[in-house]
């Protein structure tokens, strides 16, 4: 008999995405073994998903669910995609607008809403999971009303609940008295060892207290967060729940991810080939990007969100003496204006050694990744982190900050035994990242062997989500014996 999971989140590729979390929610459950696990998804029918996918939609039903004191509209539409069919939640009221999220006040009352329909729809659609998997603070009232309002019922009774953790910098906070109001629970619920936080309701706290497991998205970061440097005020909590915590690393598309029919990229390659072929793509990106064209120029890609939490401000300290050295620098993103007016003046300054591209673009991205001998991820804090794995399995080399996903992903090089796929630093320090650049720099122009076999070893990791679907696995049949 299969064990049935229910993923809700409030994004999914191919429908609707912000960030990683659609990643994963979009790429996870077809990696499941279908003959042992039937897996569905709950969504919101946000109105800017593309019109190419509402068309493909298809109406359920639709009822009033009662919120607090209020009745509220609840359509249900459903559709099958590569196998996994996925619901969409329906009411323009809480779905409006030209992006999934807006102010917080708004964002609570919509996901209160959201995470209750969730639960309400599954008798209607006649699917009773064995396993309900919430992601994020948007979903952490998910697990709150399964011990609540819903417990009673008999359809809900044996269902458990997994809260993943994203992020845990973002936690759903707001007042109080606005919250009882969306989300009509019990003044009881509001304690501190409940939703309760620092005087304020905190739903990713209420999913968390309230799971009956709780994963984070890399073994480093779930140790992490027991620690008030990285534990946003709830590494107490962490800590009480650290017998039902553990880590899972994300895992990566290997279909859209492949450099060897990457069809946004010049010139593609395989394992064999990457020593002739991969430096073609270096070549033409130098060209489209007004860089001095020399193949044997170690270039250097930085593809990312520009915030502090990415480490920009420890480039900001030693990008004047990173540009005195024989590399390229090519940047591609958008964030805080700072960062985005700091490329652009280095750009301007050290013109044909920096290259920025202060927008987002999906193509360039892949061409980025492939044209790279390395790749600079020097984070504050990562969760996971795609981007070291995309440029793993490119066969650029990432030089990261020994923090979270990155370091649970990137083997650090030893000369001494020939092993690694990357290079690390350990404290957040802007000279202990240069010495780590330089390094990588010294590893680039003088053992080149060594760097050639590196890649090779990163092009052959295996951060496919085949392993991590089968942790996951193993952790639904742990939660649900009988069925695993």
């Amino acid at each position: 008999m299969k064990t049935k999971v229910l993923f809700i989140a409030s994004e999914c590729v191919p429908f609707i995405k912000t960030g990683g979390l659609a990643d994963v929610v979009g790429s996870l459950p077809g990696y499941f073994d279908k003959e042992r696990y039937e897996v569905r998804v709950i969504v919101p029918n946000y109105i800017c998903i593309a019109p190419e996918w509402k068309e493909k939609m298809e109406f359920v039903t639709n009822f009033y669910m009662d919120m607090a004191w209020r009745s509220q509209y609840v359509g249900v539409l459903e559709m099958e995609h590569e196998g996994i069919r996925y619901y969409f939640i329906d009411n323009e009221y809480y779905f409006a607008g030209d992006r999934p999220y807006g102010y917080i006040h708004e964002d609570v009352e919509k996901f209160a809403f959201f995470s209750k329909a969730a639960l309400s729809i599954l008798p209607v659609i006649g699917f009773r999971p064995d396993i309900v998997h919430c992601h994020d603070w948007q979903t952490g009232l998910v697990p709150v009303y399964l011990k609540d309002s819903f417990h009673k019922g008999e359809f809900y009774a044996d269902m458990k609940s997994i809260m993943t953790i994203h992020n845990l910098k973002f936690q759903g906070i707001w007042n109080i008295p606005a919250v009882q109001d969306a989300t009509g629970l019990d003044m009881s619920y509001f304690t501190s060892d409940k939703l309760e936080a620092f005087g304020d309701a905190n739903y990713l706290k209420g999913g968390i207290v309230y799971a009956d497991y709780v994963t984070t998205v890399s073994r480093t970061y779930a140790e992490e967060i027991k620690t008030p440097h990285y534990g946003e005020h709830l590494d107490g909590l962490m800590r009480a729940r650290s017998n039902c915590l553990c880590g899972i690393v994300n895992g990566l598309d290997h279909r859209e991810w492949d450099p060897a029919t990457d069809p946004m990229i010049p010139k593609n390659y395989t394992e064999d080939t990457f020593r002739t072929d991969k430096v073609k793509n270096k070549l033409a990106l130098q060209k489209e990007l007004g860089l001095e064209v020399d193949k044997k120029k170690m270039l250097i890609g930085i593809v990312s969100r520009l915030t502090d939490q990415k480490g920009f401000d420890l480039i900001d300290c030693i990008m004047d003496e990173l540009c005195q050295d024989e590399v390229q620098i090519v940047v591609l993103g958008t964030g805080e204006d700072r960062y985005e007016n700091m490329f652009r003046h280095f750009a301007w300054k050290y013109g044909g050694k920096v290259a920025a591209c202060i927008y987002y673009s999906n193509e360039l991205s892949h061409k980025i990744y492939a044209a790279g001998d390395a790749f600079l991820m020097p984070s504050r804090f990562e969760p996971c982190g795609l981007s070291q794995l995309m440029s793993l399995r490119y066969g650029t080399l990432p030089i990261v900050r020994e923090t979270g996903g990155l370091k649970d992903t990137v083997e650090p090089y030893n000369e001494f035994e020939e092993t690694g796929t990357g290079f690390s630093f350990t404290n957040y320090n802007a000279h202990e990242m240069l010495s780590a650049i330089r390094y990588a720099e010294s590893v680039y122009y003088d053992k080149k062997r060594s760097w050639n076999k590196m890649a090779e070893r990163a092009m052959k990791a295996d951060f496919s989500w085949k392993s991590s679907a089968k942790q996951y696995e193993a952790l639904y049949d742990r939660l649900s014996p009988e069925k695993g």
